[in-house]
């Protein structure tokens, strides 16, 4: 933890560089027609209930261009987030978009319930390690890329300690977590060479969605190629602990049930589990990735499928998707031999261990 903090530490990017926000409370709408565009627009009355403008009552005009992706359409009481800009004659105010994060709120309040409810202290400690992982990747990974740290570099470290976390804390420290945090980082440091060679060979240029280009607008001197790779590890991270804690866990279990197993029977009992987990998951991979570029997928019918197959974003959503599974994939035999030699090498009475079971 102490780590942790101490990188966050060095790697803190100064906030005077954030553009600041505000929230607001719409009072009062009405339409009317923007005269020099012809658009419909709204005249809101807005009272701000943050920062040094707190309390008082603004007026802002919200164009209306008829485009639902651009147009933030407003009704009376709705909460928004404002955006102030230094003008001649004062701070100009700008509606930014409606304030959504409660529904999150409503939605994370349900999941910490029935994690707690059904996983009681492993629960609560998978939601600690949970939190500690956003962290890193908010407060470790994203300073260490805008600085100009080796993107895939720094993913194989985030990787490193969120595996570490996330298994330890739900698992304890014993030879099963640590056989599913090494097959984790060794599985997902082969996967970052495949995804490297392939970018190579499709030349893809890491710039597969909007964001992209508004970064390479705000820091044109990042690595983008390398960010890619970063996104395609860090979306399989979580699935790769799952099937190298599973795996780890179902060979220690059979050891402890038969500790004269040979290093074989144990491989092939891991092995056996694997092979029933990797069709489960690789098709949940495959199905995150299909439900995420859903209206790609639709816009495959208005497009001719050789042009559509050999798009930039195409081919990053597909070679993303894979290079999970592949990981997946490797996963399974390389946990499997970790788990079953360190039981095998290590004597039977483990008195270094602890296990946080309840």
């Amino acid at each position: 933890m102490c780590f942790i903090l101490f990188c966050a530490n060095c790697f803190a990017i100064d906030n005077d560089t954030v553009l600041k926000s505000e929230t607001g409370f719409v009072k009062h709408l009405e339409y009317t027609e923007d005269a020099d565009s012809g658009n419909n627009k709204q005249i809101v009355d807005v009272v701000i209930k943050s920062g040094m403008f707190k309390g008082e009552t603004v007026t802002i005009e919200n164009i209306l261009t008829g485009n639902p992706y651009y147009d933030i359409l407003l009704k009376k009481k709705d909460n928004v987030i404002l955006h102030l800009e230094q003008a001649d004659d004062g701070i100009q105010f700008f509606i930014s978009d409606i304030k959504r994060v409660q529904g999150l709120y409503f939605l994370l309040g349900i999941f910490v319930f029935l994690v707690l409810l059904v996983g009681k202290k492993k629960g609560l400690m998978s939601i600690i390690a949970t939190g500690l992982i956003v962290c890193l990747v908010i407060w470790l990974l994203t300073p260490m890329i805008l600085m100009g740290i080796n993107p895939i570099f720094s993913t194989v470290l985030l990787c490193l300690l969120s595996s570490a976390i996330a298994v330890y804390f739900v698992g304890g420290l014993n030879i099963k977590s640590t056989s599913a945090v090494l097959g984790t980082v060794l599985s997902l440091i082969l996967s970052a060479f495949l995804s490297v060679m392939v970018i190579k060979i499709s030349r893809l240029t890491g710039f597969c969605c909007e964001e992209s280009v508004f970064l390479y607008s705000v820091h044109p001197e990042l690595n983008f190629v390398g960010i890619l790779t970063s996104a395609m590890l860090i979306s399989t991270l979580g699935a790769v602990i799952d099937i190298a804690m599973s795996i780890a866990s179902t060979i220690n279990e059979v050891f402890e049930l038969n500790t004269k197993l040979s290093f074989q029977e144990l491989f092939h009992s891991g092995m056996n589990v694997g092979k029933d987990i990797i069709g489960t998951m690789t098709n949940t991979l495959i199905l995150v990735y299909l439900g995420g570029s859903l209206p790609l997928v639709l816009l495959a019918h208005n497009i001719d499928l050789t042009k559509f197959f050999n798009l930039n974003m195409v081919v990053t959503e597909i070679s993303s998707a894979l290079v999970g599974s592949i990981a997946l994939v490797i996963c399974v035999p390389m946990t499997a031999v970790i788990t079953a030699y360190l039981l095998k090498s290590k004597k039977t009475d483990t008195n270094f261990e602890f296990d946080n079971e309840e």
